[in-house]
């Protein structure tokens, strides 16, 4: 999954020499966290709402509301942006994009292509999006979680005994983190499955698998083993 097809996009911007008030405005209008700094068509920097904060003067101040929308009206972008932020390029995959946030403790960055133009953001909000989109919650259903045999066919084996109850597959994810050696975590997301028979689903499924838990987003019930 790469970052253009899930980035925020026409990225909205800030030019380097407006006032930190415009930057604030325009947070706040535009319910976003952060901008790209601009110098004509140049990016130069980011400014997010933890910039504005840092910048912003104390509550101890003795300034009156007048004289404080003076002094935001005076600071210029240019001041208090961070230069040379870190960019992405569109085709980079939302994975390594996690990654980065994660890394650098940022919550966003600008989407930059070859000829160094800003095709959009991507935060860590758009990544939520892909998460939720990934894991199909959207359908609701249940969801049943496996410890797995590391092998070819054991996610198939379970798969297909969901399959003949019925049962939809709405995703399936899988990771090594937690799981003893030789094993996986196996995560199956699906819909359709006929209540009146999911005593007898469940029993069959721990007769094959390791079944660490079960979530039914419908009936709003949880079963962890």
């Amino acid at each position: 999954m790469l970052v253009k097809n899930w980035m925020s996009a026409p990225a909205i911007t800030i030019d380097v020499h407006s006032s930190m008030q415009d930057a604030i405005t325009l947070l706040k209008t535009q319910k976003i966290s952060m901008l790209p700094v601009m110098d004509k068509k140049r990016l130069v920097g980011i400014v997010s709402d933890r910039d504005l904060k840092k910048a912003s003067p104390s509550d101890a101040t003795t300034l009156d509301i007048h004289e404080l929308l003076y002094l935001l009206s005076t600071i210029q972008i240019k001041d208090i942006m961070t230069k040379k932020p870190i960019t992405v390029p569109p085709d980079c995959t939302i994975e390594e994009t996690a990654e980065i946030l994660m890394a650098n403790k940022i919550s966003g960055v600008p989407v930059v292509d070859h000829d160094d133009g800003v095709q959009g953001v991507i935060t860590h909000t758009d990544l939520f999006k892909v998460i939720i989109s990934l894991t199909g919650i959207g359908k609701k259903g249940i969801q049943f979680a496996f410890r797995l045999e590391d092998r070819g066919g054991s996610i198939l084996e379970v798969a297909e005994i969901i399959r003949q109850f019925g049962g939809r597959i709405a995703s399936i994810l899988t990771s090594y983190e937690k799981a003893p050696e030789g094993y996986r975590n196996v995560y199956i997301r699906t819909f359709n499955i006929d209540r009146l028979q999911l005593e007898t689903l469940k029993t069959v499924l721990k007769e094959k698998s390791k079944l660490l838990y079960l979530v039914d987003h419908k009936n709003n019930t949880r079963e962890i083993y």
